[in-house]
């Protein structure tokens, strides 16, 4: 069992930016980042192999998002860079043996992180 724990959530203006961080307590193939708008149904955001080798974005954050890995400490990170309200939703980290992009194929989610992006 993998135990996930995001961090970096917050409230931010349009433009603004935000780093989530998932601290992660093994290891898994891939890990990912899951969003969740109100009325919404969860969205692949982003997702890096455990080497790093092998990065995929959604299109709709291609070009402001950037994930990475903090190999000597551990955590995923995710850069959020030019956020917009449309951004706006619960941020999960997920961890799991595939490479897809669908959330069936993650095992591990963490709680979640609330982000915020005001007009």
């Amino acid at each position: 069992q993998v135990q996930l724990v995001e961090s970096g959530g917050g409230l931010v203006q349009a433009g603004g930016s935000l780093r989530l961080s998932c601290a992660a307590s093994g290891r898994t193939f891939a890990m990912g980042w899951f969003r969740q708008a109100p009325g919404k149904e969860r969205e692949f955001v982003a997702r890096i192999t455990w080497s790093g080798g092998s990065i995929l974005y959604a299109d709709s954050v291609k070009g402001r998002f950037t994930i990475s890995r903090d190999n000597a400490r551990n955590p995923v990170l995710l850069q959020m860079n030019s956020l917009q309200p449309e951004d706006t939703a619960v941020y999960y980290c997920a961890g799991g043996w595939g490479l897809g992009i669908s959330d069936a194929e993650y095992d591990y989610w963490g709680q979640g992180t609330q982000v915020t992006v005001s007009s």
